[in-house]
């Protein structure tokens, strides 16, 4: 029996996505539905590290805020962010003010057009799993972590990128779509 939740619309989804508004819209609309492009990669990428430690409604409801703070997640415009960028971000209440995610951030736009070999999407999605994992009946089925997510994530770190453990890989590889783990009877899956 799935764990998938009735909404007022008459539609079964993950539990969580029915908490709050901007759940329902985030997993009605955006999570687990794929991600392209290095743009919309590394935003996932600096939005999922900055939740951790922190609740995921805590970065939906600051996504505005980030992306006015860090020019869209323009990695040219960020890579070249110094240290009176960073003490700008460090003062702006739109965003999470932590120093060492706000570090990252920057530090994963240089990797990012460091790249010499490939590209942020193909090296993100040369890490979906094959075959697609089955689908989970309930939220206790969803790893948090996964082979895939912890070879990524040293991929990441060996090029240069910070703040992206296997939780985060595993996290972003959710929300962007390389995995399916809305349950079994969630109309979005």
């Amino acid at each position: 029996m799935s764990e998938a939740i009735r909404g007022q619309d008459g539609l079964l989804r993950c539990p969580w996505g029915l908490s709050t508004a901007d759940y329902l819209e985030y997993h009605d609309t955006e999570w687990g539905k794929p991600v392209h492009g290095d743009l919309e990669l590394y935003e996932r990428l600096a939005l999922e590290a900055f939740q951790s430690g922190l609740s995921w409604i805590t970065i939906l409801r600051r996504r505005e805020g980030f992306r006015r703070a860090f020019d869209g997640f323009d990695p040219a415009k960020v890579a070249a962010y110094d240290d009176a960028d960073v003490s700008r971000l460090l003062a702006d209440e739109g965003i999470i003010r932590n120093r060492a995610k706000i570090v990252a951030t920057i530090a994963n736009a240089r990797a990012l057009l460091a790249l010499d070999d490939t590209t942020l999407d193909a090296l993100i999605w040369s890490y979906a799993p094959d075959p697609a994992p089955s689908a989970p009946k309930a939220l206790a089925d969803v790893p948090a972590v996964t082979p895939e997510s912890t070879a990524l994530a040293k991929e990441l770190k060996r090029r240069g990128f910070r703040f992206v453990g296997p939780t985060t890989a595993y996290a972003m590889m959710q929300a962007c779509g390389l995995v399916n783990d809305h349950l079994t009877d969630c109309f979005a899956r």
